[in-house]
């Protein structure tokens, strides 16, 4: 099986570090490409709109352009849309997870404090994305949250 692409966009140096070092101890061959926000996240799709990631993690409180306004642009490009985009986020609030699902998120990681948890939720989210790949799934797998 060819290495998965991926694709995390997010501001947090250390966030980075910690998803990088999670995705390695993960029982399957990744690609990680990062971008540090938004603006980037969009230049890096359009510019590479022939060869776009697997799967995309977004955190949702990056500068210059959020999350939000990210995966609204995403999911009305008509090359982009397909991307499953796993959103990766501190902020948890019901109201904002209900509106990132309609808009077309895949799933909605919020952001663990233990590594062990990290790995988890990485694996769970890369698990059904790859097994439903790209089919609406209903809120129960939608927030994937460590308990």
């Amino acid at each position: 099986m060819s290495p998965i692409n991926l694709l995390l966009a997010d501001d947090d140096d250390d966030d980075c570090l910690f998803f990088r070092d999670a995705l390695e101890e993960l029982p399957f061959s990744a690609n990680l490409t990062t971008v540090h926000n938004g603006e980037q996240l969009m230049q890096y799709l359009e510019g590479n709109a022939t060869t776009l990631p697997d799967v995309l993690y977004l955190d949702l409180n990056m500068p210059r352009k959020n999350g939000y306004d990210c995966l609204y642009e995403i999911k009305k490009h008509e090359k982009l849309k397909q991307i499953p985009v796993v959103i990766f986020s501190t902020s948890f609030y019901s109201q904002g997870i209900n509106e990132l699902q309609q808009q077309g998120a895949q799933h909605y990681i919020r952001k663990p404090a233990s590594f062990s948890d990290f790995k988890k939720v990485i694996l769970e989210s890369l698990m059904f994305i790859l097994e439903v790949n790209g089919k609406t799934m209903g809120t129960e797998t939608f927030t994937l949250t460590p308990i």
